[in-house]
């Protein structure tokens, strides 16, 4: 391959090896286009960090060859880093009706919508960027509106699946457009870039529709108050609770910003269906009979300051969990989050409530909004590529991706399992991965973006297992001699009062290496901490088996 100049390119800048932050880039010569651009929650050994995104550092000293940002559908882990997106790059954002709605949300969070341009687009749209022409079709999933994208280059069209599964009975009426896909296919592929979270699971995903009998079943059932959470954008599953409670009499609580949020939208712009007078305020709940009421909350993630958190400690507002109250979660925990769910569960079962919970095959109550191995079977063999690239899903997932592909007939070596920053060049019909472009994670914490690194989550991570010990010194400025101190504070490494013993002999050894550098003529401040550090840190180490972080601070005067 002479050079990528003229070579159609795709990468990912997220969303490879892991599930999150997904961004996947389309170049072909000077247009690129950009695919999603999403966030993703930390773990725990992120101490401090709200979410992380996508090193975004290719993107900007290449701004003049971006031409557009698509999104796919409306959840965090594709539209969460697009306000981080804007503050560094002015790109125009096309996305369906829904998904445009849940982005206004964070533009106005931000203060961002006045200065970006948001463009509604649809299955029909067809839109051109240079050399770069994209249409789109329906899939299935489990949030209104989403689509997949077909590139088309000079090199043959590359078709971007978003999320999906095939539900063939969907709650919302929005079928997967099965006949356009086929047309697509029919057409010629290079290249398919299809997700792969549910790789590992065989047969097909089921419907949503299976999750209303159950639901109506436990609703029956209740005795007090009905309690449900799941995931906020879950626009379907919300109207099915609605169902339910319309059929049982009940009148509905929203309780966490973000459901009050996405609910809103969804009721403004016609995706759920809620008769008047239903919605009620949650300092309404406790009026009502516990037989009349159902309350839909965030928090099925176990996230500590959600609703459900709050509710499973006593600690929400206006509502309470009384004994006999059924509380049902009707999501599946990810991967990562099954301590915080399970701590939760306790929780309410201490409070007394009847806790329907599990995974959605044993509940009835959840079903995947991704696909199973069949329904990836069913894309790849509708789509018929010369390439296959799988994305979206940790390595293994992409390593059963690619067995279904080649079951399918793709021939063996044509599929690329690549990491984020890989290049995928196509040239002449011809695919190589021979070169990387800068990728990473980028950390926000707080009003910061990016200036928490490796060292400062070292420190936080020392500080959380060991604490740490300021010794303050002051010295005098002519003689560098020791006028007072040392003083010793600890915090999260000993309790003083218990350790005077301990800490005498720091201050001592303190003391003894300054007399010692005096004696050598040594009055670099930097040397003398140096010093303090490592004497103070071998004797801790020696008498605790610990090693806090250690600030020798001085003073001159």
């Amino acid at each position: 391959m002479k050079t990528n100049e003229t070579a159609l390119s795709i990468f990912a800048l997220g969303g490879i090896n892991e599930i999150g932050k997904n961004m996947y880039v389309i170049q072909y010569a000077d247009d690129m286009v950009i695919v999603d651009c999403g966030g993703k929650f930390p773990d725990e050994s992120l101490l401090g960090i709200d979410l992380i995104i996508p090193d975004m550092s290719y993107l900007e000293e290449n701004q003049d060859k971006i031409r557009a940002l698509l999104v796919t559908h409306g959840h965090e882990d594709h539209i969460g880093g697009i306000p981080y997106f804007l503050k560094k790059l002015n790109v125009s954002i096309y996305a369906t009706r829904f998904t445009l709605g849940l982005i206004e949300l964070k533009l106005d969070e931000h203060r961002l919508k006045r200065d970006t341009k948001l463009i509604t687009i649809d299955s029909d749209s067809e839109l051109e960027f240079g050399m770069i022409k994209a249409s789109f079709f329906k899939v299935s999933h489990s949030i209104p509106d989403c689509l997949g994208i077909v590139f088309h280059t000079p090199e043959g069209s590359v078709v971007h699946t978003g999320d999906f599964k095939f539900d063939l009975t969907p709650e919302n009426n929005q079928y997967s457009d099965i006949h356009k896909m086929a047309e697509i296919g029919s057409n010629g592929v290079l290249a398919l870039v299809s997700e792969s979270t549910n790789a590992e699971r065989p047969g097909l995903t089921p419907s949503e529709q299976k999750i209303a009998g159950h639901m109506d079943e436990e609703f029956m059932k209740a005795q007090g108050k009905i309690f449900i959470s799941t995931f906020a954008s879950n626009v379907n599953r919300v109207q099915q609770v609605v169902h339910a409670a319309i059929k049982t009499n009940r009148k509905l609580a929203l309780l966490g910003r973000s459901m009050v949020n996405v609910v809103s939208i969804a009721i403004e712009r016609g995706y759920i269906n809620i008769p008047e007078g239903m919605l009620i305020d949650a300092n309404e709940v406790e009026k009502l009979s516990p037989e009349r009421v159902v309350i839909l909350c965030t928090g099925s993630q176990g996230e500590p300051m959600a609703a459900l958190a709050r509710l499973a400690t006593g600690n929400y507002r206006d509502v309470a969990i009384y004994p006999g109250d059924t509380v049902i979660l009707a999501a599946s925990p990810i991967p990562g989050n099954e301590k915080d769910v399970s701590r939760i569960i306790d929780n309410l079962f201490q409070l007394g409530a009847k806790v329907v919970y599990g995974s959605g095959s044993s509940t009835g109550m959840h079903v995947s909004g991704h696909g199973y191995q069949e329904d990836l079977k069913l894309m790849l063999t509708l789509m018929k590529p010369t390439y296959f690239i799988p994305i979206h899903g940790e390595f293994r997932m992409l390593h059963h991706h690619r067995l279904l592909a080649e079951s399918v007939g793709v021939e063996e070596g044509n599929t690329f399992i690549i990491k984020n920053g890989d290049v995928v060049d196509f040239e002449n019909g011809i695919a190589r991965q021979t070169r990387k472009i800068p990728s990473g994670d980028t950390y926000v914490d707080g009003m910061g973006v990016g200036d928490i690194g490796e060292i400062v989550l070292r420190d936080r991570k020392q500080l959380s297992e060991d604490g740490m010990m300021v010794i303050v010194l002051t010295l005098s400025k002519s003689e560098r001699k020791l006028i007072s101190g040392p003083d010793t504070i600890t915090r999260g490494f000993v309790y003083v009062k218990n350790s005077e013993e301990l800490i005498n002999e720091v201050n001592q050894l303190v003391k003894k290496a300054i007399k010692d550098l005096q004696a050598e003529n040594i009055r670099q401040w930097k040397v003398m901490k140096q010093t303090i550090k490592k004497s103070v840190g071998q004797y801790l180490f020696k008498e605790t088996k610990r090693k806090p972080m250690i600030l020798p601070i001085i003073i001159e005067i």
